[in-house]
C-alpha cells in the first residue's frame, strides 16, 4: 500500500515526524541534523522522543536549539501512547532496541514507522546512517510504500483464571524465570489441546518479523516477514520433543507455569508482567498490524545475507537461454 493511498505525503498538510533517538549513539547529531534540515526545507514539523519510558532518569536531551537553528520547527514529547498521534511517521534512529521503541509508539496510534539503523545489525532498520539524505527525501515526497507486519494480541491469565495483563507483541513474548532460581516447567498448548509438558529456560511465542530475533538466537527457523505463521521456541529445553513449532496465524498459543516460584512474560524486550505460580499466557493473532515503511524493493534473501554476513561466494544463479543469470539487467 501507497502512502498516497493511505491519505498521507506531501498533500495532506499540517505534516510531523516523529524521532525516536538512541542518545548514546556517536552518529546521532549528525543523523539528527540532517533530518531537521530536510524538513525545515520541505515544512515538516519534528517531534523528539528521547528517553525510554522504561528508565526516564537515564535521560540524555537532545539539544532543539541546534535543530531549529537550522529552521526546524521541533518539540519534545514524552514516550507515551499520544506520541505518534496525529503524525505522518515515526522513524527510529539506533538499533533494533530503539525500533521496537518506535514501534511502541507507532502502533496505538496507528502510524507507520521507519528505522535507520545506526547500530550494529539493525535487522529491523530499513536503511543505514549513510542513506539518511535519500530517505528523508523519500518520506518528504511521500515516495515509500507501507508494508502490514503481523503482530500479536497477548493475554496473562492467573493461576484462578482472571485475566491479569494484556499486551502486544511485534517481535516475541517470552515466558522466562524471574531470577534463575532453577528450571521452568512448562505446558504448551495449540488451539487448547496439550503439546508438550518439559523444564526448560523459558519459552518464546514469535511472529515473522520476530523469527529473526531472540527466536532466531534459540534455534528457531528464519520466516519470511509476509509469512502469516505463529513461532513456538523453546529456549535450553530437558526434554526430547521440545522442537520449535510453526503454527497457523489463526492458532491460539498458550503456556502454562507449572514451576512453584514465579516467572515472568515480557513483550518485545520492553513490557513486563509476572507470573505467579499456575499462570498461563496466551497468544493470538492480533487484527493490527504495525505498519511499516519501506524505501527500496530489496529481497529480504538479500538483507539476510547482508545482516548476518552470509556466506553466498559461488552462487550462480538460474541460467536464461541467453547464458545469462536471471536478474541481470
Amino acid at each position: 500500500m501507497s502512502s498516497a493511498e493511505l491519505g498521507i505525503g506531501p498533500e495532506s498538510g499540517g505534516r510531523t515526524f516523529v524521532v525516536v533517538t538512541h542518545t548514546g549513539r556517536d552518529e546521532l547529531t549528525a543523523a539528527l541534523d540532517a533530518i531537521a534540515r530536510r524538513c525545515a526545507q520541505g515544512g515538516v514539523s519534528l517531534r523528539i522522543v528521547d528517553t525510554d519510558v522504561r528508565d526516564p532518569v537515564a535521560r540524555a536531551e537532545v539539544d532543539l536549539d541546534r535543530l531549529r537553528a537550522v529552521g526546524a520547527t521541533v518539540t519534545r514529547v514524552d514516550a507515551d501512547d499520544a506520541a505518534a498521534r496525529g503524525c505522518e511517521v515515526v522513524i527510529a534512529l539506533g538499533g533494533d532496541g530503539t525500533f521496537l521503541r518506535a514501534a511502541e509508539l507507532a502502533y496505538p496510534a496507528a502510524v507507520p514507522a521507519i528505522g535507520i539503523n545506526l547500530g550494529h545489525i539493525g535487522f529491523l532498520a530499513e536503511a543505514e546512517a549513510g542513506s539518511i539524505e535519500e530517505v528523508m527525501s523519500r518520506l518528504i515526497e511521500g515516495r515509500y510504500t507501507i508494508e502490514p507486519r503481523m503482530t500479536l494480541d497477548v493475554t496473562i491469565i492467573g493461576p484462578d483464571g482472571t485475566t491479569i495483563g494484556r499486551t502486544w507483541a511485534l517481535n516475541e513474548v517470552v515466558v522466562q524465570n524471574d531470577q534463575h532460581r532453577g528450571v521452568l516447567e512448562l505446558i504448551t498448548e495449540v488451539d487448547g489441546r496439550p503439546v508438550s509438558a518439559f523444564g526448560a529456560d523459558g519459552l518464546m511465542i514469535a511472529t515473522p518479523t520476530g523469527s529473526t530475533a531472540y527466536a532466531f538466537s534459540a534455534g528457531g527457523p528464519v520466516m519470511w516477514p509476509d509469512l502469516e505463521a505463529i513461532l513456538v521456541v523453546p529456549s535450553n529445553a530437558h526434554a526430547l520433543f521440545a522442537r520449535p513449532m510453526v503454527t497457523s496465524p489463526h492458532s491460539r498459543v498458550a503456556v502454562e507455569v507449572e514451576s512453584p516460584y514465579p516467572a515472568l512474560a515480557i513483550s518485545d524486550g520492553r513490557r513486563v508482567f509476572p507470573l505467579p505460580p499456575g499462570a498461563r499466557v496466551e497468544a493470538v493473532r492480533s487484527h493490527q498490524s504495525v505498519k511499516w515503511v519501506r524505501i527500496d524493493a530489496e529481497p529480504f534473501a538479500d538483507r539476510l545475507v547482508t545482516k548476518f554476513s552470509l556466506p553466498v561466494t559461488g552462487w550462480r544463479g538460474r541460467r536464461t537461454s541467453r547464458g545469462r543469470h536471471r536478474g541481470d539487467a
